[in-house]
């Protein structure tokens, strides 16, 4: 923990205050509101920074049958008709680093989204260890109930200058993972990217179904961004996942970078891996051009 402290004065030095942002409302988000503090620790001299300057950016709230979901807006400022870009969490919820994805998106022209999908499980940021994180927080969130927060942004994006019918999404982690079910569940997607998401496992009846499962019936093409050298998504599951697609017709394609393992884009982390994360970044840009999501 003494380091983790370290790395959040360091931080915290190199980012100016405004009025209106204290420190306790800084640390909550930029690497709080789902950052599993004494889990992983946060690079703060790799961490990269995207502006908000010519952008709107910030917390805006959706409901969804009575439930409050918080969700980081960023848009180019005073612009409509936007393409839009759902952005999907890995386990640590809507942190700095997924906030300022969204940013970058922003100023290539995006409406981006990015949801706090936990929000009715709880806080990621109180849980000390990856295993209770996903015991007391991830396992209980059912997969019907994501996609059910992600349609609810898509309606709200329509309403606050989005063009749906440019949608894109994106995902890091068990975000990845469900870039591949969104994009089978809503035939609204023109295409996604999913990075280092699993591909195939044990099915329950939050998660009845796994990317493998749904890659035969997929329309919507995906790009499939992942690491050589992970070992929690070994090749033999992106090969299954490989068959089954070629069996359906969404033209989904992987790149496999064989220098990195899991979380490579991650650059608040020590599995960050720069030239193959901007690598992906340019892919994943290229690929939803292509796609009509631009």
């Amino acid at each position: 923990m003494d380091q983790l402290q370290k790395d959040f004065d360091s931080l915290l030095a190199k980012t100016p205050l405004s009025d209106d942002l204290d420190r306790r409302t800084f640390l909550k988000t930029a690497l709080g509101t789902g950052f599993a503090a004494a889990a992983l620790p946060v690079m703060a001299q790799t961490m990269i920074k995207t502006d908000s300057d010519g952008l709107t950016a910030g917390a805006v709230t959706i409901e969804v049958k009575g439930q409050t979901i918080p969700v980081y807006r960023a848009q180019p400022q005073g612009k409509t008709n936007l393409p839009v870009v759902l952005v999907v969490s890995e386990i640590f919820g809507v942190h700095e680093h997924i906030a300022d994805v969204a940013r970058r998106f922003a100023k290539q022209g995006y409406l981006a989204l990015a949801p706090d999908l936990f929000v009715r499980q709880g806080d990621p940021a109180k849980y000390p260890s990856i295993a209770e994180l996903l015991k007391e927080v991830v396992a209980k969130v059912p997969d019907e109930q994501v996609m059910g927060d992600l349609d609810a942004c898509v309606v709200w994006a329509a309403k606050n200058g989005g063009n749906t019918d440019k949608l894109g999404i994106t995902g890091f982690c068990w975000g990845g993972r469900l870039v591949w079910l969104y994009a089978a569940h809503n035939p609204q997607v023109k295409a996604g990217v999913a990075w280092y998401g699993r591909l195939v496992g044990d099915k329950t009846a939050l998660t009845p179904a796994n990317p493998v499962d749904i890659a035969a019936t997929l329309k919507t093409p995906v790009l499939g961004l992942y690491g050589g050298k992970d070992n929690g998504i070994p090749q033999e599951s992106i090969e299954k996942m490989k068959e089954a697609l070629a069996k359906g017709s969404s033209q989904s394609e992987f790149v496999v970078y064989p220098n990195s393992g899991h979380a490579f884009h991650a650059d608040y982390r020590p599995s960050y891996v720069e030239a193959d994360a901007k690598d992906g970044w340019r892919r994943c840009l290229a690929w939803f051009k292509a796609h009509g999501v631009d």
